[in-house]
């Protein structure tokens, strides 16, 4: 078999930033987004309050490993910081089994990576 990449396979996919907004430079606009992320943000008790399987070291555990597949896979320096905040965000709001905790930081990291 030919080793050609196949389906326009490259190396390194193309990065695609977000366009510049001038409206996002507005002030106006800009403090209602600061105020709406503060109802958003992960709460920091999740542990206590929503999860009853999951305990940080848990957490830990499969932090660590999300970290090894973003170095192993070469991801872009953005991607594991945000699946954590994907993960954090979900896990503070939703009760999650033990056994779909990898499986949720996974997800978390494909999520970011697009």
């Amino acid at each position: 078999m030919d080793p050609q990449l196949l389906c326009c396979e490259g190396d390194r996919p193309v990065v695609r930033r977000a366009y510049r907004d001038s409206n996002l430079l507005n002030d106006r606009v800009l403090n209602a987004l600061l105020r709406a992320e503060d109802k958003y943000l992960p709460a920091a008790n999740y542990f206590k309050c929503v999860q009853r399987e999951i305990v940080p070291c848990m957490r830990r555990i499969v932090a660590t490993w999300m970290l090894e597949v973003c170095e192993e896979q070469k991801c872009e320096e953005e991607v594991f910081p945000l699946a954590m905040n994907y993960m954090d965000r979900f896990l503070s709001v939703e009760p999650t089994k033990k056994s779909h905790l990898q499986l949720l930081g996974a997800v978390c990291m494909f999520l970011a990576s697009n």
